[in-house]
């Protein structure tokens, strides 16, 4: 499998299945190269990923993340071979350890040290035998990220996978993440999009997304190690906060950040496509038009 530089991450949570696949498809007509589809308490991403890539014939489906705590490791690796061989070779799979209130809290398991944890599954994934008797799987690329942050599950991501997916980042934590990895591996970074150029309509519009991930502990640590304060994550997030983690402005302004991003070592940006009205889970259509790769 190879990556182009540009792709899509979006919750498809609000639509129908059919509205799903339709968004998939436009996504594909746009050029965009990996639709990212997350994991949280809605659609099963395997169920979808399976009905996204038989509605499309040329976009990858990537996981970002998969939750491990949510199934065993052959379960995993099985799901992934499955996909991979159904689709030709479209599927990438993301996998990540979650965070502890999605996974004790939520779910009343056991979270366990990340790190640890996500070598022994890792492990555990690669002396599976789930998926391995499919019928011509061992000609067909099965890519394993995994969702990284901190310098040691970064380098976990370059010794055990084909590289790592970095959510709400910025590009100085692109510039670090690829020191850590290496020149090699892959380095695949989610980054949200606000397509407004007026400062406080922009901010106030990332303002409805950032508080679903200002409490999680994974993200907070890593923001630490970016520079950012325990005051900048008060009130959804200071002005230093959103525009670290935020792209916004006219299209060129975002297009700066993404190329901020690849400059800083970035193999694939992922982009989130933020409402500028302010409604939260709106897919902002604009915003993949202007950035569509269709249109370089």
């Amino acid at each position: 499998m190879d990556l182009n530089k540009l792709g899509v991450w979006y919750f498809l949570e609000g639509m129908s299945s059919v509205e799903a696949a339709e968004a998939a498809k436009r996504i594909e007509r746009l050029g965009y190269d990996t639709f990212w589809i997350p994991e949280t308490v809605g659609r099963n991403p395997f169920a979808h990923g399976s009905w996204l890539l038989a509605n499309t014939s040329t976009l990858k489906i990537a996981t970002g993340i998969a939750n491990i705590y949510n199934r065993v490791p052959g379960v995993m690796r099985g799901a992934q071979r499955t996909l991979a061989e159904q689709s030709g070779g479209r599927f990438l799979l993301g996998i990540g350890v979650s965070h502890k209130p999605l996974v004790s809290d939520l779910r009343g398991l056991e979270y366990g040290s990340p790190v640890k944890t996500m070598r022994a599954y890792l492990d555990a994934m690669e002396a599976s035998v789930d998926g391995r008797d499919i019928p011509g799987i061992e000609d067909i690329d099965t890519p394993t990220v995994i969702a990284a942050l901190g310098p040691k599950m970064l380098e976990l991501a370059a010794e055990k996978c084909r590289g790592a997916h970095p959510y709400f980042v910025s590009p100085d934590h692109t510039a670090m993440a690829r020191e850590a990895m290496g020149p090699d591996a892959w380095l695949c970074v989610e980054q949200k999009v606000v397509l407004e150029p007026d400062a406080a309509k922009a901010r106030a519009a990332a303002r409805t997304v950032s508080p679903i991930y200002i409490p999680l502990p994974n993200y907070r640590n890593n923001w630490l190690r970016m520079g950012l304060s325990e005051d900048d994550f008060e009130n959804a997030g200071s002005d230093k906060f959103i525009d670290a983690t935020f792209a916004w402005g006219d299209a060129n302004a975002i297009r700066k950040r993404i190329d901020e991003h690849f400059a800083a070592g970035a193999n694939h940006v992922c982009i989130q496509p933020v409402d500028p009205g302010g409604t939260f889970g709106k897919l902002d259509w604009t915003v993949l038009e202007e950035l569509a790769p269709s249109r370089a």
